[in-house]
């Protein structure tokens, strides 16, 4: 089979050499997944330059996210699955957690607790994006913060993958959303997508637009994806005792310098405010999470696809052998689509 391989830690194009490697067997409890898609995320890549949460060992298949493709085998025991269903493989790997098979290849091996059937109404550029920002975005607002209806909910980066299906999610249960973009070309084009109200970085100072929304108390819960300025910004805020998730950095992308990768805070806001900015780590979750809660979070989130409360836009499709037009591809500013690497007749429409 094929597999785009990093054989050293390095700029992902620089690395990358498509290889020929054996079809792998699968053991008990575990699956043979012939991959039809899976995506390129700014994760994938920044594993592969050493800048994430973790580090595979080298030399590594890369793709450490998700995809979806069709069980061709199962291991010895093995029950639950049947050979020919289409499942979407978590391959998110759990911290603390073993080793998980990397996606840019045609074949993997999976272990049956990370498979999730999905119905056939889902395209193949939908399903394969199920695993990580659709359930980042329901663990935020439901799990990590517990947003009730009516609530104000602050999040920045709302233009996003995650940041729209926030604001999709939201408009679900009745959450109100104060979004903070950096341009104003996307202000009209949240607030068509759902958000109650938008902040724009460019022109708009954002503790004051927060206050005159929510009120001068502020915010009780928040998201942040951006942290710098911006998150420290979302941090004041804060209401009294209110909390703010982070789960990125987007103002730190590519950067070295240990002063651009801080939140500045106010000791005095958090001591007697007792304000709470704590992490979200997907990767860390799994790790904690029981196989059944997981499961049961991604049934949640195939559900809420399928029944379009949440839409994922449709992938940009790449043979593995354009692995540096892709990537080019993902790094692309505004580049408006996810793209994909798909094998055979993953090429489809998307028909969800």
């Amino acid at each position: 089979m094929r597999a785009l391989v990093a054989g050293k830690v390095g700029e992902p194009a620089d690395v990358l050499r498509l290889e020929s490697r054996p079809v792998p067997t699968p053991e008990a409890g575990q699956a043979l997944i012939r991959v039809k898609a899976t995506p390129i995320h700014a994760s994938d890549l920044h594993v592969l330059r050493g800048r994430y949460g973790f580090s595979p060992e080298f030399p590594t298949v890369g793709g450490h996210m998700e995809c979806v493709g069709v069980i061709e085998a199962l291991g010895p025991d093995t029950e639950g699955l049947k050979i020919g269903e289409r499942v979407v493989a978590v391959a998110v790997p759990a911290v603390p957690g073993p080793h998980v098979a990397g996606t840019w290849q045609e074949y993997l091996v999976a272990d049956t607790r990370r498979l999730l059937p999905v119905p056939d109404q889902l395209s193949d550029s939908s399903a394969c994006q199920l695993a990580v920002n659709p359930l980042t975005a329901l663990l935020l607002v439901t799990r990590e913060l517990d947003v009730q209806p009516g609530e104000w909910l602050l999040q920045t980066a709302a233009g996003s993958t995650v940041g729209r299906l926030v604001i999709q999610l939201a408009r679900h249960l009745g959450v109100r959303t104060i979004n903070v973009v950096r341009r104003r070309d996307a202000v009209e084009e949240i607030k068509a997508l759902g958000g109650d109200e938008v902040i724009c970085t460019e022109d708009e100072d954002l503790l004051p637009r927060v206050a005159e929304v929510a009120g001068s108390s502020g915010v009780r819960k928040a998201i942040d994806c951006v942290a710098g300025h911006v998150g420290a910004q979302v941090s004041q805020a804060l209401a009294p005792g209110g909390e703010v998730v982070v789960y990125g950095a987007l103002s730190t992308h590519r950067q070295t310098d240990p002063a651009a990768l801080t939140i500045p805070l106010s000791a005095r806001s958090v001591i007697y405010e007792t304000k709470v900015v704590r992490g979200f780590w997907l990767n860390r979750w799994f790790g904690t999470a029981s196989p059944a809660d997981a499961l049961r979070a991604l049934s949640e989130v195939r559900s809420l696809v399928a029944d379009e409360v949440l839409s994922i836009p449709q992938g940009e499709p790449f043979p593995l052998e354009r692995f540096t037009e892709a990537i080019t591809f993902a790094e692309a500013p505004a580049h408006g689509a996810k793209p994909l690497f798909v094998f055979e007749d993953g090429r489809d429409e998307d028909n969800s």
